[in-house]
C-alpha cells in the first residue's frame, strides 16, 4: 500500500511504501530510496479528463461525491508521456491539437497518440498494428481514419466503426499526462514530438 510521503522530487509527489519503507517517484513509478530502489511499477492506461467525459465513456462508474474545487489542470497545457522503459516520448497537447495524431515508434512499438476530435478532454495512446499491418491514423473532420484502408475508428476506445477493418479494436497502451517542464525533468532523453 502506498501513501503520500510528503516530499517532492523534481517538483512531483513521492509515495511511501508501507510494506518496505521505500520511497517512490510518482511520475516515474520507480522506487528512488529504500529496499526496492530501482524497481518499477507496472504502467496502466490512464487519462486526465473531465467527469462528464469519463461518465460518457464509463456509465456504470460509481464515485464518492465529495465537495471539492476544480483542480485547475487543463489538458491543453499538458503533455502526454509514453514511457516504455527503454525509450519514451513526450507529446505536447498543443501540437497534437494543431497537427492531429502523433504516429510514432517508441521502443519498437508503433503507437498513435490521439486527441478525440469531438471533445477537448479525451485522449488515448493506441497500438497501430492490426494483424500484420501498421496503420497511420489521421483526423478528417470529426472522424479518426487510417490512411491505409480508410477505416473510421472510435477515438474513445479504438473500435473500427466502418470500413474494411470494421469490428477490429486497436489496443490501448499506457500513457499519462505531465506538465511539459516536468516531462523534461523526468524524461530528459525522451523524444519530444514536434508534429
Amino acid at each position: 500500500m502506498l501513501g503520500n510521503q510528503g516530499a517532492l522530487l523534481g517538483n512531483a509527489m513521492t509515495w511511501w511504501d508501507h510494506g518496505t519503507g521505500s520511497v517512490w517517484s510518482q511520475p516515474l513509478g520507480e522506487a528512488v530510496m529504500g529496499p526496492r530502489t530501482g524497481d518499477r511499477l507496472e504502467l496502466m492506461a490512464a487519462q486526465l479528463t473531465s467527469w462528464g467525459t469519463w461518465k460518457e465513456d464509463n456509465p456504470t462508474t460509481v464515485a464518492l461525491d465529495a465537495p471539492a474545487r476544480g483542480s485547475g489542470f487543463r489538458l491543453e497545457s499538458m503533455t502526454i508521456v509514453v514511457d516504455f522503459g527503454d525509450e519514451s516520448g513526450v507529446y505536447p497537447v498543443s501540437i497534437l491539437t494543431e497537427h492531429g495524431p502523433a504516429n510514432d515508434l517508441i521502443a519498437g512499438v508503433p503507437i498513435a497518440v490521439v486527441l478525440d476530435p469531438k471533445t477537448t478532454d479525451r485522449w488515448k495512446v493506441f497500438h497501430r498494428r492490426v494483424g500484420d499491418q501498421i496503420l497511420t491514423l489521421s483526423v478528417s473532420g470529426d472522424d479518426l481514419v487510417d490512411l491505409e484502408t480508410g477505416t473510421i475508428w472510435d477515438p474513445s476506445n479504438g473500435r473500427a466503426l466502418s470500413g474494411r477493418l470494421s469490428g477490429e479494436i486497436l489496443d490501448v497502451l499506457p500513457g499519462f499526462t505531465s506538465f511539459e517542464k516536468d516531462a523534461r525533468t523526468f524524461w530528459p532523453d525522451a523524444k519530444v514530438w514536434q508534429g
